[in-house]
């Protein structure tokens, strides 16, 4: 499966070149963009539920722990679902530091009508808690949230935007629903509802449903999140969170249904990623005749060294056209790794490339480490 395996060289993410795919706004089908017709979405209805694998009792460490959201910055609302309103939330995230939400007493669904972006020195940190009730939706037609340490409209706050240490951004007690990210500029097309580069990023008590970014392209991914350049290679922590859940609520892109990366170690914990799609032909780098993608159902890591951390973490149904049904992780350099511990990866579907387990793409020489779990 040589072939259709990541070129080595074709991601210059290490430090030094990091920067150059985004500060100098580069957005070219050579750094991961996609292809897509660009039309809006389905919109899906979308029901209260508990987020995560409820199975999962794994510890979590103080630092992923959620932040505390008892003095707002702003308060998105004033007290009913009316004045909840699109311009209101992506003015708070603008603002930065902590948001919270005064919707009323009911669940509440904001759609929004262009992404909300992350202003890189409101910082140190921005926290979006939308206390259990909030569903933000991109209905069909937008990105939900953007961070960009190297978007000079966004502010550059330092000389090393590949490797700063913030805006902290952290979400958490949100839905985040019906995003899609296929109209954005070729590079930055992944991500359907997140796309989150530089600083750091942290995902508490959050669900992602029926979000979809590119459709095609060897490198764009996330149908959910997509991520870049965490500072000092610390990893994204998920926790407590749910992609998909079921059968049509499935988020969908190019590669990694859920979840995607390059060169970003992750730590997921308690959390489920279920039912979502990468739908992508032909691999990385794209097969004679394809438009590429297609791998990493679940999950798609790619970069040099790397981590990805499962514990009580269930990971099934996902599918994937091309490689890794559940996971896709190439570390071009070999000095990659993974774990999982007490979690389930069951039942996923397609894809080939299974040198060491089941559902899972990878080199045959890259750990792995399984404890008290089960994939099959």
């Amino acid at each position: 499966m040589s072939e259709n395996l990541p070129l080595k060289g074709a991601w210059l993410f290490g430090r030094a070149a990091g920067a150059c795919a985004f500060a100098m706004a580069a957005w070219s089908s050579a750094c991961g963009g996609g292809g897509s017709d660009g039309k809006p979405g389905t919109v899906v209805p979308i029901a209260p539920g508990d987020p995560g694998n409820p199975e999962g009792i794994c510890p979590i460490p103080s630092e992923a722990m959620a932040e505390d959201v008892s003095n707002p910055k702003t308060v998105v609302g004033t007290g009913t679902a009316a004045t909840c309103t699109s311009d209101a939330f992506i003015a708070a995230v603008a603002a930065g530091g902590v948001i919270t939400f005064n919707c009323g007493p009911d669940p509440v669904t904001i759609t929004l009508t262009k992404p909300a972006k992350v202003f890189n020195d409101k910082g140190p940190k921005i926290v979006i808690d939308g206390g259990g009730k909030i569903i933000l939706s991109g209905g069909g037609t937008t990105r939900i949230l953007y961070m960009n340490t190297c978007d000079e409209k966004q502010v550059w706050t330092s000389t090393h935007c590949d490797n700063q240490e913030t805006p902290q951004l952290t979400v958490q007690n949100l839905t985040f629903a019906n995003a899609n990210s296929k109209s954005e500029p070729k590079g930055t097309d992944g991500g359907g509802a997140i796309f989150a580069s530089g600083g750091r990023f942290k995902v508490i008590n959050a669900r992602f449903m029926n979000n979809v970014c590119a459709d095609n392209g060897p490198d764009v991914g996330g149908g959910a999140i997509r991520v870049f350049q965490q500072y000092n290679n610390l990893p994204v922590y998920v926790v407590n969170s749910t992609f998909g859940g079921s059968d049509g609520m499935g988020n969908t892109c190019s590669n990694g249904g859920g979840l995607s990366s390059i060169g970003v170690s992750w730590t997921i914990l308690n959390s489920l990623l279920s039912y979502n799609h990468a739908i992508g032909q032909g691999g990385n780098p794209a097969s004679s005749g394809s438009p590429g993608g297609g791998s990493g159902g679940g999950i798609y890591n790619d970069g040099d060294k790397m981590t990805l951390s499962l514990c009580g973490t269930r990971i099934e149904y996902n599918e994937a056209n091309a490689y890794g049904s559940a996971i896709f992780f190439v570390s071009n350099n070999h000095t990659g790794d993974i774990t999982i511990d007490s979690s389930v990866i069951t039942h996923n579907i397609g894809g080939s490339w299974y040198p060491t387990w089941p559902q899972i793409s990878n080199h045959d020489d890259t750990p792995i480490t399984v404890t008290n779990s089960t994939i099959q």
